[in-house]
Formats: C-alpha cells, structure tokens, sequence
C-alpha cells in the first residue's frame, strides 16, 4: 500500500463553471462549465481509478473488493460491509444550485437502496455577494411547506446566511440547502451517496425541460427544526502541532475532518482507519516509506489505513478521516 492518487471524474453542470481553473490549478478537459470534480468514489456514477504506481488503473471497488481491511482498515470494512462509505468531490458553484435535501441512512437504504448522504462544505473561494439558503425559517410546517412549493411559491421559507473564505458548514439529512446569490467553490466531503431530493431550481430548463423535482420525497425528509452548523477561521481553535497547525471542523458519525496548515515538516499520526488530503493551497511532498510524491493545490491523495506518512512544505489540507 502507499499514497493513492485518483484520476479526476469532471461533471458538467448547469449550475457550473470554469472556476477549478483558478482557484485549484485544475485542467479542465473542455471548454463546458463543470460544478463537479470527483476525487475519491466507489459510487457507480462516477468510479475512482488509480492513476499513479503499481496499482495503475484499477478502480477503487476493485481494491476494496480485493483487500478491503487493509485498504479501509478492519473495523470500516467491517462496520460499511466491505462498501466504501465516503465520497470526496470539489463544486463549483457559478450559478444557483438547486434548493434540494437529502435523506438520512434510514430513508435512504429503505426508499432508494442506497446510503443516506450527510455531507459538508469547506468554502476555498467566495464572491463578496455570495450567498447560500441553509435551512427554513422557523414555524414552517410541512402541510405549509407543500402548500407552497407545489405552487411555486417561496416567499419567506428559507433562512439565507452569507458565506466566506475558510467557512465550514455541516450539512446534516433533512437540513434545506442551495445557493442563492454569488458563486463559490466548495470542497465536499460526505457519505458515498447520489441522492438529491429537489424542491425548486429556479424555473430553469435543460434542452428546454425543466428538471425533475421530488417534493413528496422532499418533505418526508426535511428536519423543519434543523439549523446549519456553521464556523469561521475565526471562530475556530488553532492547535499547535510540530511542523503544522491543526483545526478541528467536524466529529460525526460518517466522517471526521480536520483543517491542516503545514509549513516545514509535519509527521501525521498512524490512522487505523484510511484518511484523505484534499490538497487546497500551497505545494509540498507527501513523504512515506523513502518515496516522494509531490502535491500541490487541486490534488487529492488517499492514504490507506496504517500508513505512516509526513507532509513536508508549505500547504493547506482538508483531512477527511474515520
């Protein structure tokens, strides 16, 4: 085993744009506009391939069909029965995305045969104007909710807040979300699941038909209380590590995340389980086992469980953990 890297898996969107090119260095393959860049996936909508070392081309369901303890680490390969249960993606977000939930694991296995998709946005870059739908205003009912929605009409449902640089949000099932004004690109780390309910997207069409939307779905699975969970590189506690600084943004079920500021040497600790870097600034070298591999922002580097690894550099990192 040794430091993974994956080919890009580019999703054009209507919502999408060309900002990967400059906040995260990255080769676009056409000139359409992409929203999305799958970095680590065993979903079958857009499959992970090894594009560096002996494992070359294999995808990543074949490597956890083949050794999936010591890929994932024993007790994740045990407790998501040999699945891969997270997904890693950037956005970019130039347009609206549509106002959409997901499902909880409990709705989501029962309804769509599928995990349940809690996630979580790190904004890399933000327009000044930017704006994002988190959540309803409070005492909207789900009878009010349908009421509206199947009239299109939004008037005062949604709680807006404004979005910057460096701010994380964790986006639980069942919590109301889109953007609304601005662009931004965002990295996304959540459960290994494609399900989307939409409830509205804006009147607009594709090919000249709209979109399809689920609101019945849709308002089965709101939490009408839940609120988003939102922190700042201000409002965070900066912990002192030999050779980098280490935030801490989220603890949960499905997955855990730290922000890593490198500068120098940094020797990470063993995990049991995998870990993934998303690379967001900066360049550097991922050092294991006397080999080098370089990385620089827009790169993601799945470490498999039990490596022992250093970063050495001056580099930004979303680590994503179980």
């Amino acid at each position: 085993m040794y430091p993974l890297k994956f080919k890009k898996h580019f999703v054009e969107k209507i919502w999408g744009g060309r900002g990967f090119e400059e906040a995260l260095d990255m080769k676009l393959p056409t000139a359409d506009n992409y929203g999305e860049s799958w970095e680590v996936s065993s979903h079958k909508n857009g499959m992970s391939y090894v594009e560096n070392g002996s494992l070359e081309g294999k995808s990543l369901q074949e490597l956890v069909d083949q050794d999936g303890a010591a890929l994932l680490g024993e007790e994740i390969y045990n407790r998501f029965k040999g699945k891969f249960p997270v997904l890693i993606k950037y956005l970019d977000v130039n347009d609206r995305l549509s106002v959409q939930v997901h499902p909880s694991d409990e709705y989501a296995l029962r309804v769509e045969k599928e995990f349940g998709k809690s996630e979580s946005w790190y904004i890399i870059e933000a327009s000044e104007d930017a704006r994002l739908i988190m959540g309803l205003k409070e005492g909207i009912t789900k009878e009010e909710f349908l009421t509206k929605a199947k009239a299109n009409d939004f008037t005062d449902m949604f709680n807006i807040v404004s979005v910057k640089r460096g701010d994380f949000i964790n986006v639980n099932p069942g919590l109301v979300h889109a953007s609304l004004e601005g662009s931004v690109v965002i990295c996304e780390t959540q459960q290994n699941s494609d399900t989307t309910y939409r409830i509205y997207d804006f009147d607009r069409k594709v090919n000249g038909v709209a979109r399809e939307l689920h609101l019945d779905k849709a308002s089965d699975v709101i939490n009408f209380n839940e609120k988003p969970e939102i922190t700042t590189n201000d409002s965070r506690e900066k912990i002192a590590l030999e050779g980098a600084q280490k935030e801490i943004l989220v603890r949960g079920e499905y997955f855990n995340i730290d922000k890593l500021m490198v500068e120098g040497v940094f020797r990470d600790e063993i995990n049991e389980n995998f870990k993934v870097y998303s690379i967001l600034e900066g360049e550097g070298k991922i050092l294991h086992s006397g080999k080098e591999y370089e990385i620089r922002k827009g790169d993601t580097y799945f470490i498999p469980a039990g490596l022992d690894v250093s970063v050495e550099g001056r580099v930004e990192i979303l680590k994503s953990f179980l």
